[in-house]
């Protein structure tokens, strides 16, 4: 099999004859003035998705995307430009818009060329290719022949299954070159169940870098089980409580929570703004005893992970939190440069046509010492919080408000019925340290994430193992 640099160049820069030198060129035009740093981003997308309704495969999407952006960077200042067009005089043009940023007085020169090698944490492979179109069918017409035959109350399924090539190649102006073969793979199903003319939806999904046979018959029957018991559990749900209360958060996906309320604010540019709530806290307690979050993109296979991030840098293992205190934040180049510390591979953009900036790969909370039933058992009155759907957060003041997917009431230690429409109102650096128990139950989600920050979505995981929270948390409800 090929290595990651043969098949990047190979597809991005033979095609247009392109070479090492045609590079060179373009980054000491770029540093006729001085810069601080300057790269070429190259990438190559092709996106499958197919979706299925009502029975029938309704719609089937394909589509390729290449493209070079060119940065530079003076101090604070970016300036940059992206073509669609990979060729010498794109890159040319693209590098004569993006040097005025400079101060005259520099020298054109590039570092030596220094190939960076990445680790491999996922297959070079293209996730497109691995099934037929009729498998991949069949694949989706199964997952609505297991919700019907689950439940008869299942009176809708939709599923949606999307696989992408992601191939990017990276010239800097200090002569690093790095390459990366991204494949990654979805699988979503959604369900709506009736009984007694009420309607509820369930939903459940993952994925990962892999390719379409990671969803093998186990896999989908799991899927599909979560979204139709979910579902069932909505059905026989009551108005949530409303009110201040103790809240267990359940493992694995509701690390979303920790992601929004509390990773955002751990981002360099927010920090070295001092726009984030954790901003010159480096050495504080920010969160109760034994709370520990890492943000760790090194992890094989993993929806957030990445062998290098968008600027080059291998991507790292990060403790924010050790044991409450806080220990850093991520970076990327520009700000690390800018606050004196190394970056620590978070740099990442959605594409070549956007600049990189501070991102998480998969943050989350490790695992404590107490069993999960233990600690719901301790809890008298209070919010079993299992899984969520969307939230808002404001990363200045840290006040965020999550809605609740699926949520149970505990009364004297015991799960005793479901509620529906909970929202978790709070604020995220207050939230931590209210953590009283922390569970033995680590998990990762089963790769859906997604995160947005200033109009860019990157692919991303979260988790946590199961929290009592006894304070910070207001549960918003139409309940009593």
């Amino acid at each position: 099999m090929q290595d990651v640099t043969t098949i990047a160049r190979e597809l991005l820069l033979a095609p247009s004859g392109l070479d090492e030198r045609d590079l060179d060129r373009t980054l000491a035009r770029m540093t006729e003035h001085q810069v601080d740093y300057a790269d070429l981003y190259f990438q190559y997308t092709r996106h499958e998705g197919w979706s299925l309704e009502e029975g029938i495969v309704k719609s089937g999407s394909f589509n390729i995307d290449q493209g070079v952006g060119v940065r530079a960077v003076a101090g604070e200042k970016t300036a940059f430009a992206y073509s669609d067009e990979i060729n010498g005089e794109a890159l040319l043009r693209a590098a004569d818009a993006v040097r005025e940023i400079g101060h005259s007085g520099g020298n054109g020169s590039v570092g030596s060329v220094s190939p960076r090698s990445s680790r491999v944490l996922y297959p070079a492979l293209d996730p497109c290719a691995s099934l037929e179109a009729v498998a991949k069918v069949a694949l989706l017409e199964k997952v609505e022949k297991l919700a019907r035959a689950m439940d008869p109350r299942i009176i809708q399924v939709m599923a949606g299954l999307a696989s992408e090539y992601d191939v990017i190649y990276l010239a800097r102006h200090d002569g690093v070159r790095a390459a990366d073969v991204r494949p990654l793979v979805r699988m979503s199903v959604y369900v709506i169940a009736e009984q007694n003319g009420r309607r509820e939806s369930g939903s459940s999904g993952g994925g990962g870098r892999v390719d379409l046979t990671h969803f093998t018959d186990e896999v989908v029957e799991r899927y599909v089980r979560q979204a139709v018991d979910q579902a069932r559990v909505n059905l026989e749900s009551r108005p949530a409580p409303a009110g201040q209360m103790t809240v267990v958060l359940g493992p694995g996906w509701p690390g979303v929570l920790l992601h929004e309320a509390i990773g955002h604010g751990l981002e360099g540019d927010f920090n070295r703004k001092g726009t984030s709530a954790f901003s010159g806290r480096i050495g504080q307690r920010v969160a109760s005893d034994g709370v520990t979050v890492v943000d760790d993109g090194t992890l094989a296979a993993r929806r957030g992970s990445l062998a290098i991030d968008d600027e080059g840098n291998q991507t790292e293992r990060t403790v924010l939190i050790e044991d409450g205190i806080l220990k850093g934040y991520m970076q990327d180049e520009m700000n690390a440069r800018l606050v004196g510390v190394a970056p620590t591979g978070n740099g990442r953009r959605e594409s070549y046509a956007h600049i990189p900036m501070p991102r998480m790969t998969n943050t989350y909370m490790l695992a404590g010492q107490r069993d999960p039933q233990e600690i719901i058992a301790s809890v008298k009155d209070g919010l079993y919080a299992v899984n969520f759907g969307g939230g808002q957060v404001d990363i200045t003041s840290g006040k965020f408000v999550f809605s609740a997917s699926e949520a149970w009431r505990i009364e004297d230690g015991k799960l005793t019925y479901p509620v529906k429409g909970a929202t978790l109102i709070g604020n995220g650096p207050d939230v931590l340290h209210y953590v009283s128990m922390i569970g033995n139950d680590l998990q990762l989600d089963d790769g859906v994430g997604v995160c947005g920050k200033e109009g860019q979505s990157v692919p991303v995981g979260v988790g946590q193992p199961t929290l009592r929270i006894d304070g910070g948390l207001t549960v918003g409800g139409t309940g009593g």
